[in-house]
């Protein structure tokens, strides 16, 4: 297993700029920390129910039809991709949707937010499952997941204003180094480099 693809991976989906990111950003910066925190901590506990629903799910279908890891790691693959094409045209000076911060908001907000769901479903057989496939390492690795994803939210709270406009003065170059490292982590996910070396 890549381990440093699949950080890569995980970092840049959670840490980059996304709707979840994005209100928590505008509700450090207009009500607090309390109450960002409040959103954050109930979208943390969603992103690791989404990971543990990804993990029984996909243990399920790949009882059931073996060849489905392959696709899942091309569809992850390609998830990546357009993710990363979407980071490099990427406009964060877009104000955020106005809306209540509660923990229940933050809960919901993950399970209509298509970049969580797609990455919870992906980065699981992508990167995890064509190594490991026993039951506590998948659950240490959606834990991890999940503590990455709860250390991106934190950031956005912490940085509240002061991140948005380091993001807003570098922008394009951020954007373009993202998208680099996700085509990377892309590649190597789809398997095309075990292919080449065989």
């Amino acid at each position: 297993m890549n381990i440093t693809s699949f950080l890569i991976y995980c970092f840049i989906v959670t840490f980059t700029p996304g709707p979840t990111n994005i209100v928590i950003l505008s509700t450090a910066h207009n009500f607090g920390t309390k109450r960002a925190m409040e959103y954050a901590y109930g979208a943390t506990i969603a992103f690791g129910l989404l990971l543990g629903i990804s993990v029984m799910l996909n243990t399920v279908l790949i009882a059931m039809i073996p060849k489905i890891l392959i696709v899942m790691q091309i569809i992850g693959s390609f998830y990546m991709l357009y993710l990363a094409y979407q980071i490099y045209k990427m406009d964060v000076s877009e104000a955020a949707e106005k809306q209540t911060a509660t923990f229940v908001s933050g809960f919901l907000m993950q399970f209509v937010n298509p970049k969580v769901v797609l990455f919870t479903m992906t980065v699981i057989p992508s990167f995890v499952m064509p190594y490991y496939t026993a039951a506590p390492a998948l659950a240490v690795f959606a834990a991890a997941i999940t503590i990455i994803g709860f250390c991106a939210f934190v950031t956005w709270v912490l940085f509240g204003v002061m991140f948005k406009e380091f993001l807003k003065k570098y922008q394009k170059t951020v954007n373009i180094v993202m998208a680099l490292f996700l085509v990377y982590s892309a590649i190597l996910a789809s398997g095309v480099v075990e292919l080449i070396k065989r």
